[in-house]
């Protein structure tokens, strides 16, 4: 499994290490706003696009081909940059980096599940879940170091270095997990099953989760800024954002495998959490991004995990890489739309109004499941 997670580590930071400090640290090369909102939609627009087909592709040859290919091709896209110096293959490299990671990275998820029974599937997505938030919060901080040292080229080859160690990790401890017979599928059938509420309430939470996580990372520190608050303490309450999805995610892994949590209703809390912790978001001064930050830290933990083995739960093992490739599409998708949804309420009213939003949106869930099943409950009771 420890290959597995240093997969997810391998995403998380490189998608973030480089995010953090291209237009910082790269005057030469990122010579404009537009240029960076470029390279920074390279890697996600790749993910959006790929990560389906590379999940379907694991389904069809196995899921550990995917995540040695893709890490392999991680390392030598990252290589493209430390070869030369140049703005076009700045490009190449990143473009490359993420259709890289769209293989590796549904293919971990899936023989996460492969490879662990169902009764202990909470656990191993929770520490999953830790070490690509670990990918996450170190990314920016260890990013920042290396290009101080030895400027953009330095971190892209300890990005190539990191691509082919956890490649070579793998191919000696993943073992071979063949591909399942699968029946034919056609269109219909895959909408028919992506339409399914098993599979669409925990990626619609997923994408929850994910869009409260980018939301808190970047919006808090602009709240902060705004009440008077340091660039390091701003800095540190995001810390504590991260901090907190980090640590909750195994305990919540833990909790489901041992029957003391359901994904329903661990879900459920995840996201009233979270959407609490964008209402205090609202508050003023250092208290209010504090506990905003401990709170949807607290709430994406609880998500995650639970989401991502409820899909596994409900998901024939034939199509897991499927499954997983989708459920990372809707991550995507919470990634970018969760700010760009704070970041249009802010400009038309403020910022108070874009995290009210974002909560409203978080609570929408909860609430539309309570209401189904209560509906669900009363027909049941009239038929009796």
């Amino acid at each position: 499994m420890r290959p597995l997670y240093a997969a997810g580590f391998t995403t998380a930071f490189g998608a973030h290490g480089i995010a953090a400090n291209l237009g910082a640290h790269s005057g030469d090369r990122v010579t404009s706003l537009l240029v960076l909102g470029g390279l920074l939609a390279l890697y996600d627009g790749a993910e959006v696009l790929l990560k389906p087909v590379f999940g379907t592709v694991a389904d069809r040859i196995g899921a550990r081909p995917v995540l040695l290919g893709g890490l392999v091709a991680f390392a030598a896209a990252s290589a493209l940059y430390v070869v030369a110096d140049r703005p076009g293959l700045l490009w190449a490299a990143r473009l490359g980096q993420g259709a890289a990671a769209s293989a590796f990275s549904p293919a971990a998820s899936a023989l996460v599940a492969r490879l662990n029974p169902a009764a202990k599937r909470g656990r191993a997505y929770g520490s999953y879940g830790f070490y690509k938030s670990l990918g996450y919060t170190l990314g920016p901080l260890l990013g920042g170091v290396l290009v101080w040292a030895g400027g953009l080229r330095l971190l892209f080859g300890v990005l190539t270095a990191l691509g082919a160690v956890v490649a070579g990790w793998a191919a000696l401890s993943v073992p071979r997990v063949p591909p399942l017979p699968r029946a034919r599928q056609t269109v219909l059938d895959l909408a028919r099953r992506l339409a399914d509420p098993a599979f669409l309430t925990p990626t619609a939470a997923l994408a929850g989760a994910t869009a409260a996580l980018s939301v808190g990372v970047g919006f808090l520190p602009v709240s902060g800024a705004a009440a008077g608050l340091g660039t390091v303490t701003t800095g540190a309450a995001v810390s504590v954002l991260a901090a907190c999805a980090a640590v909750v995610q195994p305990r919540a892994g833990r909790a489901l495998d041992a029957g003391r949590l359901t994904a329903r209703a661990g879900i459920g809390a995840g996201l009233l959490t979270a959407a609490a912790g964008f209402g205090c978001a609202t508050l003023p001064g250092l208290t209010g991004v504090l506990l905003a930050a401990a709170l949807i830290g607290t709430g994406t933990g609880l998500i995650t995990p639970l989401g991502f083995a409820s899909l596994a739960s409900t998901t024939p093992e034939e199509r897991l890489g499927q499954t997983m490739g989708a459920a990372e599409l809707g991550r995507e998708l919470g990634d970018a739309g969760g700010p760009l949804l704070v970041a249009t309420v802010a400009t038309a009213a403020t910022l108070t109004y874009g995290f009210a939003a974002m909560a409203v949106v978080l609570v929408v869930g909860p609430v539309v499941g309570c209401v189904m099943r209560g509906r669900g409950h009363a027909g049941l009771r009239a038929r009796r």
